[in-house]
């Protein structure tokens, strides 16, 4: 008499499993080779997913996929711990129907993530490890924190100027502004009422608190940079002109792994410093830099520049070469284009940037 297999049994098949993340829950949605198995929500955990999959799937090879955003990679870390092969994807590079456009709901793109994924039209981004993240976290708070504080002085400045206090001349000069002597001017002013100087000292104390937030980042940094692990990347760096330790040490963790990238285009293009353009048959049309950018790099970029043409000679005969020919902020950014060379060459390559060379 022949016993009848009553156990599932998937060895061998592959389940491709698309995510559309959520705060609060999931939408996921579950195919095979050819057909849609199944679509639902879940609490948004990685751990109930791969319960789910075991108990209904057991023996098959998981392949799972989540957009890029606001939950950070803790889901993928714990995915690759519980053996599913994990991508996150950059939400600009999910192939996209027109009607997926019109109609757009959380079933929908769970699914055309899932569908993606099995017809290997994703690819992944970069993932860095957790500590790296945790370290970029800390580098990333002093760009909030000196926006804050640039809102707190604009705030300051708009209330002098609402109740028709004039600033005095001898704080006028970019290098008086926000001095001690300027505070102490800013502690003296009298207003015609108690609620008037309540007001100003309260902006006053927020100002002083943020500036040493900003002085207990800045030594947070300094002592970063003391470490084995970025020593030597950063004396490289700081070799080239116009790259100073807060850029360099940005750079540094924005990137993680330079040997990710071939070359210095790849590197260019990730930054955000190549055209766009929109080319057909004979002609060929080239636009501003693209809209698609790592932000933090390109804008820490394109300071360090203005820097460098004023330190590197043969960046200040490129940068007079293209202001004949395009308006200064276009010029800098082409030589931002060559500062992101030169970052590349000395980090690839290990050897100190020489200047002076044209």
């Amino acid at each position: 008499m022949l016993n009848l297999r009553k156990e599932l049994n998937f060895e061998g098949q592959n389940i491709y499993v698309g995510i559309d993340v959520h705060k609060k829950s999931w939408s996921v949605a579950v195919v095979s080779e050819s057909l849609l198995l199944k679509k639902f929500r879940q609490d948004p955990f990685p751990d109930a997913l791969h319960k789910f999959l075991i108990t209904n799937y057991p023996g098959a090879v998981y392949h799972s996929v989540y957009e890029a955003g606001f939950c950070g990679f803790w889901i993928h870390y714990r995915f690759t711990e519980l053996g599913i092969n994990n991508i996150v994807v950059n939400p600009c590079d999910v192939p996209t129907m027109s009607k997926e456009k019109l109609r757009k709901t959380d079933a929908v793109d769970c699914y055309k993530l899932a569908r993606g994924l099995r017809a290997g039209d994703l690819q992944g981004i970069y993932v860095p490890d957790a500590q790296n993240l945790e370290i970029r976290s800390l580098i990333r708070l002093r760009r909030s924190i000196v926006k804050d504080s640039t809102r707190e002085k604009n705030r300051i400045k708009a209330l002098l100027h609402f109740y028709g206090i004039q600033i005095p001349e001898q704080f006028n000069s970019p290098q008086s502004y926000w001095s001690r002597c300027f505070i102490k001017w800013l502690q003296q002013i009298e207003l015609s009422t108690e609620y008037g100087r309540k007001t100003l000292d309260m902006h006053l104390d927020k100002h002083l608190y943020l500036r040493g937030l900003l002085l207990r980042e800045t030594r947070a940094i300094r002592e970063l940079s003391c470490g084995e692990a970025f020593k030597e990347p950063l004396r490289l760096l700081m070799s080239i002109p116009g790259v100073g330790i807060t850029t360099a040490i940005s750079f540094l963790t924005e990137i993680d792994d330079i040997s990710r990238f071939r070359n210095a285009d790849q590197l260019a293009a990730y930054v955000g410093l190549i055209p766009m353009c929109h080319s057909s048959g004979e002609k060929e049309n080239n636009g501003d830099i693209t809209v698609r950018k790592q932000t933090i790099l390109r804008c820490s970029i394109v300071e360090a520049s203005w820097k460098a043409i004023s330190k590197d000679p043969a960046l200040t005969m490129a940068y007079e070469r293209y202001c004949k020919r395009m308006n200064a902020n276009k010029a800098i950014v082409k030589i931002a284009r060559k500062l992101v060379n030169r970052i590349f060459f000395v980090l690839k390559r290990k050897q100190e940037y020489v200047p002076c060379i044209v």
